[in-house]
């Protein structure tokens, strides 16, 4: 991490993770899913709300091998339930991009997109340039 091996792979890692974090949470809240925590966080909890989501979001996850944890009471307050995304600077853009289109689908599927009409017309409009 600290370059003393000759190399900056430790700050590389570092940025890597970073930018990996942010394109991964910005692709979701562009999706219409609420997203809390901080930026630059590798940790993205997805807001689910209802308990009654938990287990079924966790089974679609776990049926398209795509790794979450889920979280619900008593760990959160009652209607806080949430799914946490734990992102690697080894991911690929191209691995979390599919993860992203993924979560869009399952995000209707489920009906757990509570982002605004301007998000989810900012993203009819990024899948035509795609």
């Amino acid at each position: 991490m600290t370059g003393e091996d000759g190399t900056n792979l430790g700050q590389q890692k570092i940025k890597t993770l970073r930018e990996n974090s942010n394109f991964f949470r910005q692709g979701l809240i562009d999706r219409g899913f609420q997203v809390y925590g901080d930026n630059n966080s590798p940790v993205i909890p997805v807001m689910l709300y209802y308990p009654s989501k938990i287990a079924a979001f966790s089974r679609e996850c776990l049926q398209k091998n795509i790794a979450v944890v889920v979280v619900g009471f008593p760990a959160t307050p009652l209607l806080m339930s949430r799914a946490r995304f734990c992102i690697s600077a080894c991911h690929k853009k191209e691995d979390l991009l599919w993860a992203l289109n993924e979560m869009d689908t399952l995000g209707i599927k489920l009906l757990v997109k509570y982002g605004n009409e301007r998000t989810a017309e900012n993203t009819e409009k990024k899948k035509k340039i795609q």
